[in-house]
């Protein structure tokens, strides 16, 4: 169970144990004489949190309340099933104990998380079919990402706004408006996984801190990366708006990037941009449509600008010294851009993962080296904050 923060991953776990120690079909098959381990960060979390908390165990239970033995670290019930209380802290002390069931909480903030989690994989033997639960925020350790890819785990995933009903009244709107677009919102609220590919060319942290006002647009440009062809399964067309402001420096203002059936739906949604941010020009790539790329936009309006540009070096190469231009500071994002930032961090050597067109970063790297890198253009104040 992968969740946000708030989004009921605690009492879900409170709820399966509950249901295993009154014998509740699906979860035990009437079986009532359970030996369960509970397992989190510490000793403190196991009681404080997967026991005593306000979604806890104890607190949550509706038939007979267990007791809790703090000397033994264990959870009684008076059927005779028991819960032991374990910490990450200590891997060993999953020596010598076996279990029918295992609630492993926050299992992405375990100080020694894989020897524990391996532990505890040996003691899981007794009963018919042992099973254990993992309730978690993600987060980009090598045993959580081992979790969700093993076919033998079924992975459920909840975002905080699930569980809004049963959450303070404005919680949501005060966390969104606060943490809006950025990764720790998408980690804690929305129970994603978000990490950084170690050869990219952009990070998160490069990316959240081109977030910020900008001065006047002297400049814009609406930059198009076409697909090859205009079939379905066709790679996206990359559309990305820009600007230039009066300090110097890149602000993306937009990404539009959209997979379009046929070349006038990616014309059509260009021209509009072009008019709604009143642009100096479309820049347009025409390394695979040449002529026709240029046409197609026309066909569209007959008079807008087109600057056409051709890749003479590969996406790497190009995308360097944009990249470093972020690094200097010298390129803002008027609003988070979630989309176009997860493939800047995924964006490789060989590209991106999976072998995925870069779409959005390749309209990315034309608009900013046309601002920043390329002619400058008779500049016309506007001011769009």
């Amino acid at each position: 169970m992968v969740g946000g923060r708030g989004s009921g991953k605690t009492r879900l776990g409170a709820e399966w144990v509950n249901a295993l120690v009154r014998g509740l079909a699906p979860f035990s098959g009437g079986r009532r004489h359970m030996r369960i381990a509970l397992v989190g960060e510490t000793l403190g979390d196991v009681r404080e949190v997967m026991v005593d908390g306000p979604s806890g165990i104890a607190t949550i239970s509706r038939w007979s309340r267990p007791r809790y033995e703090p000397t033994r670290r264990r959870l009684l019930w008076d059927s005779g099933a028991v819960a032991q209380a374990f910490s990450s802290e200590d891997p060993e002390s999953l020596r010598g104990p076996q279990f029918e069931a295992a609630w492993c909480d926050e299992l992405a903030k375990w100080k020694n998380a894989q020897d524990c989690f391996d532990m505890l994989q040996f003691g899981l033997r007794l009963g018919e079919e042992p099973r254990q639960l993992v309730t978690t925020t993600p987060r980009p350790m090598p045993l959580f990402r081992r979790l969700v890819s093993d076919p033998h785990f079924t992975v459920t995933r909840m975002r905080t706004e699930d569980n809004a009903e049963n959450l303070a009244d404005g919680f949501i709107e005060a966390v969104r408006a606060r943490y809006a677009g950025t990764r720790l919102a998408r980690q804690e609220l929305d129970g994603e996984l978000i990490e950084d590919r170690p050869d990219a060319l952009w990070n998160r942290a490069m990316l959240e801190r081109t977030a910020g006002s900008h001065d006047a647009l002297t400049r814009i440009v609406v930059a198009v990366d076409p697909p090859a062809t205009a079939r379905r399964t066709s790679d996206a067309c990359g559309i990305v708006v820009a600007g230039l402001d009066s300090a110097g420096r890149a602000v993306v203002l937009r990404d539009a990037t959209l997979r379009a059936a046929r070349p006038s739906d990616w014309a059509g949604r260009a021209v509009a941009l072009y008019r709604e941010y009143e642009a100096d020009c479309i820049v347009a790539e025409v390394n695979q449509g040449g002529d026709m790329v240029t046409a197609v936009l026309r066909t569209v309006d007959a008079a807008v600008p087109v600057r056409e540009v051709r890749a003479s070096r590969g996406k790497w190469l190009r995308a360097e010294p944009v990249a470093a231009l972020y690094a200097q500071g010298r390129v803002v994002h008027a609003t988070r851009l979630p989309e176009l930032e997860d493939e800047m961090c995924d964006f490789g050597p060989e590209g991106l993962s999976g072998g995925r067109s870069p779409d959005r970063v390749d309209a990315l790297v034309w608009a900013v080296s046309e601002l920043l890198l390329g002619r400058a253009g008779r500049p016309r104040i506007r001011n769009l904050s």
